[in-house]
């Protein structure tokens, strides 16, 4: 589900302008476990340009930034607030991404709070549901290829 009124599932174009107009992206549940999705989508977006503020209180650090415990101790704006947590815990980030000017809330593949997504929508936000932030901006701007990834660690390319 995509746009203001998360009504819209394959809206493309606003996609689009979201991934090509956002440049900070604070990741709600971000693991510092090279293998987690979060992981592996928060990387993803950081070595295309993004930066991305880890928010989960375990760490210190995450991919070179300082960790946050809470949306509300980020000190710059942020564009979108891309949230890895289970769906029962969604709502008061909706709040916290409100109150912090977020521009966009997005909730990754799995991830469809309804109350989150019309309250974040009703205060002016654009809304994704139920879709990776990596795969979409992969898909919209050239990064999937046939096997639908290009992480380029598995290669049929030989080391001579």
């Amino acid at each position: 589900m995509v746009g203001r009124a998360a009504t819209m599932p394959d809206d493309i174009p606003t996609l689009r302008r979201i991934l090509r107009s956002a440049r900070t992206v604070a990741v709600v549940g971000l693991s510092a476990e090279w293998h987690r999705p979060s992981f592996f989508a928060a990387k993803y977006m950081q070595e295309h340009g993004y930066r991305i503020i880890p928010v989960n209180p375990r760490y210190p650090e995450i991919l070179g930034e300082r960790c946050h415990a809470s949306l509300e101790t980020i000190d710059v704006p942020v564009d979108i607030v891309d949230v890895f947590r289970r769906t029962e815990d969604v709502l008061p980030i909706a709040k916290q991404a409100i109150a912090i000017g977020a521009k966009c809330f997005w909730q990754q593949i799995g991830v469809k709070n309804l109350e989150a997504a019309q309250l974040a929508a009703e205060a002016g936000l654009d809304v994704v549901m139920d879709r990776c932030v990596k795969i979409e901006h992969a898909r919209l701007f050239g990064g999937l290829h046939w096997a639908g990834v290009n992480t380029g660690v598995v290669s049929a390319r030989r080391g001579h």
